[in-house]
């Protein structure tokens, strides 16, 4: 059995390290999406080569791409080192385990893929509460046992 080398890191229990989370995790929202947006574009053109590659089946990656770029994107990044998005490096936030362990890539995919499903049947509420939960915790942070935190 491998003993993982990094260390473990809880989550704060220290107030200051949630305040504001909720609207600079909204700032940061808006970056990775355009972020993802461009990362669409050279995207769109490999899958045009690779449609031409097996005549013309590639194209059927077409209406998946922005998922399949965003899914990419969030994994890696979220799942990278500094556990966070570029997005959320520039907010000062990054994602935390309440568990003690790193995130890894499909646990982000899976935070990814939970935001979607439950923002698309409650939109509105999604945001409110993280207004009134301790830490300003979303509904699928809950779900996944993740918190943001701010990394200053």
């Amino acid at each position: 059995m491998a003993i993982d080398p990094t260390p473990v890191q809880t989550a704060p229990d220290d107030w200051r390290a949630y305040s504001g989370v909720l609207t600079r995790r909204s700032f940061a929202f808006i970056l990775d999406y355009a972020i993802v947006l461009l990362l669409c574009i050279p995207a769109a053109v490999v899958v045009f080569f690779l449609g031409i590659i097996t005549l013309g089946l590639g194209f059927f990656l077409y209406p998946a791409l922005f998922v399949i770029v965003a899914l990419l994107y969030f994994g890696m990044t979220l799942g990278g080192p500094s556990q966070a998005t570029p997005g959320m490096r520039a907010a000062g936030i990054m994602m935390m385990r309440l568990d003690g362990r790193r995130m890894d890539f499909l646990t982000a995919m899976v935070h990814t893929v939970l935001f979607w499903i439950i923002n698309s049947v409650l939109t509105p509420l999604i945001l409110l509460a993280g207004l009134f939960t301790e830490r300003s915790r979303l509904v699928h942070d809950m779900l996944l046992g993740t918190v943001v935190v701010r990394a200053d």
